[in-house]
């Protein structure tokens, strides 16, 4: 696996679905078809993602076809939506076994081998902040979870159910967050209770027995100080054993590689805990302040972002959409797409691509359900995807030293320079990429310095890997004065500098 991997995430449920269209019956992991896999593999992707291949039961189901108010999210995406259409979501696991829709661990087992004869490595869900409401757990172990009162259920009958145990009945929490109300699909886990926290150690180790890494849902809920605020005495172990207050991750992640030294654990982590996360053993943590940042068009605060530590930054998971933000074609606009495309995956870390990405999707399909709609490609992205993940796949992009690089007023009282976002790259055997962009609204200037003092005396020529354009330019003044850059709104060039 190269320092700086790619990975690519697939809605297993709604691919399926459409491949059991093509069909004519249903589909399974094995009817994934090898010239899909050749072409991931070609595209130079390291990881592939199957979102979703876990047993989900009918309890989830139900709650997702019976609530008003994802149905009428279902509805926007889906105007001839069907109960058929009505999966459940995939973050309600009823059980960590592939689900018999898709051909069971069977199945899953043949496509990991399929992908390891291609070089790509599988990456499964791991839901460790709660299970469905239909979990065997509720019924066998009760003391697994937050324990709650009549009082609770009657306060807050959002938060809170009443379902049957081998005790008897019991009010449960519904999985969540601190700031907001629960997942009504979901049960909460108490990672206070040490019998939880073994038991959730031995899910993950039967995990990865079957997959060479996993993506963490909403880690940072498992942070003591997370479940202090989020649950506070509630926490303590219904079953009057010691809580446990030490951090789960950094034991769970070394007992796991004990058995699987070289399992990848990447988190979805936010409120700039990613550092903490990374401490705790996580190989990869998503890098959501980028994107905010990206979004906002904040090219200072995205340029500031890129002064922290290079061990946290080779470690963050950069992305432009998933499955819980917006479409990236939607959430910009073109040409700020672009530019914000280039920045987010010529940077150190992990490069995260979402399915549908390259063909310009603009519908984000709700997690519940197991179909999307037809949509348009849009040919003009998918060209410029083509360019970008060419240029990504050089050895120097994968595995080579990257270094942000200053840029310059290109004379006085010009300040758009203060919009240009600048990073050297140098290979193993010193090829040199520089890549710029003008993350701004108006056409902008500036001269980017940093460039090796090796190019003194030589000629240089500039080509540009995501366009036509090339430039010759005497490797002395580069040195002495820097690269002249005039780019319009959002402009960019991925330059490779070949020394002559």
């Amino acid at each position: 696996m190269p320092p700086f991997p790619a990975l690519y995430q697939i809605n297993t449920r709604v691919v399926l679905n459409e491949l059991a269209q093509t069909l004519g019956r249903p589909a399974t992991l094995d009817d994934l078809t090898d010239a899909m896999l050749d072409g991931l593999a070609s595209l130079g992707f390291d990881w592939i993602w199957f979102l979703g291949v876990w047993q989900t039961g009918p309890a989830g189901r139900a709650v997702a076809r019976a609530l008003t108010d994802w149905q009428r999210e279902y509805l926007r995406v889906l105007p001839d939506l069907t109960d058929d259409d009505i999966c459940g979501s995939p973050f309600a696991v009823e059980a960590y076994a592939t689900s018999s829709d898709f051909g069971g661990d069977a199945a899953l087992a043949r496509l990991r081998q399929r992908l390891r004869k291609r070089g790509l490595a599988l990456m499964l869900d791991f839901v460790p902040n709660h299970t469905a409401i239909d979990h065997p757990w509720v019924a066998l172990h009760p003391e697994y979870y937050i324990a709650a009162t009549d009082d609770d259920i009657a306060r807050e009958p959002y938060n809170y159910i009443r379902l049957r145990s081998r005790s008897g009945p019991r009010v449960f929490a519904y999985g969540r967050d601190p700031y907001f109300a629960g997942w009504p699909d979901t049960l909460q886990l108490n990672y206070r209770s040490h019998a939880l926290r073994q038991a959730m150690i031995d899910e993950l180790q039967s995990i990865a027995a079957r997959c060479d890494g996993v993506r963490c849902d909403m880690a940072m809920l498992l942070l003591p100080e997370v479940i202090e605020r989020t649950w506070g005495d509630k926490s303590l172990p219904s079953d009057g054993t010691l809580a446990i207050d030490a951090p789960f991750w950094p034991e769970a992640i070394a007992k796991v590689r004990s058995v699987a030294p070289d399992f990848t654990c990447m988190a979805e982590v936010y409120w700039d805990l990613e550092w903490t996360l990374q401490q705790q053993g996580f190989d990869f943590t998503y890098d959501k302040r980028l994107y905010d940042r990206l979004q906002a068009q904040d090219a200072s605060g995205v340029r500031g972002h890129f002064h922290a530590d290079p061990e946290f930054q080779r470690r963050l998971a950069r992305f432009l959409e998933n499955h819980d933000e917006p479409r990236g074609a939607l959430a910009f606009s073109p040409e700020v797409y672009k530019a914000a495309a280039v920045v987010t995956y010529f940077v150190p870390g992990l490069r995260f691509f979402h399915e549908g990405q390259f063909d310009g999707r603009r519908t984000r399909v709700p997690m519940q359900v197991c179909r999307r709609p037809v949509e348009a490609v849009d040919g003009e992205l998918q060209q410029f995807y083509d360019r970008l993940l060419r240029a990504v796949r050089q050895p120097a992009f994968r595995e080579g030293a990257w270094g942000l690089v200053g840029c310059r007023a290109a004379w006085d009282g010009n300040p758009t320079w203060e919009r240009f976002i600048a990073g050297l790259w140098t290979g193993a055997d010193n090829e040199l990429e520089l890549v710029a962009i003008n993350y701004g609204p108006t056409r902008g200037q500036c001269y980017v310095g940093g460039l090796p003092r090796e190019l003194w005396g030589r000629r240089c020529l500039l080509r540009d890997r995501l366009s036509p354009a090339q430039y010759e330019r005497e490797g002395t003044d580069l040195c002495h004065r820097g690269l002249y850059l005039d780019l319009p709104p959002w402009g960019f060039h991925v330059f490779e500098i070949e020394v002559r």
